[in-house]
């Protein structure tokens, strides 16, 4: 099935854009590509959510050195207080 129907985009280019958008690599990409080209569903899929993953965790890592320097603030403005 072509790729764009697939998808239900207008044309490949918005596909890979919208790959390129996720933070796909080069790579990534082309092996995802050729997973959707050959209809080889489950491993696009696979690779698809293993990339959500990663981003997720990246995510997750960035919300704790959120709250990390949160709490950083918080003590230096509770100290502060006090004198």
């Amino acid at each position: 099935m072509e790729l764009e129907k697939l998808v239900n985009y207008e044309s490949k280019e918005i596909v890979l854009q919208n790959l390129k958008d996720a933070g796909c690599t080069q790579e990534m990409l082309e092996c995802i590509l050729t997973h959707l080209n050959e209809d080889d569903m489950k491993e696009a899929f696979k690779l698809l959510e293993q990339h959500r993953n990663e981003l997720l965790n990246a995510l997750h890592e960035s919300e704790k050195q959120i709250d990390c320097l949160d709490y950083l603030v918080y003590q230096i403005r509770r100290n502060n207080e006090h004198k």
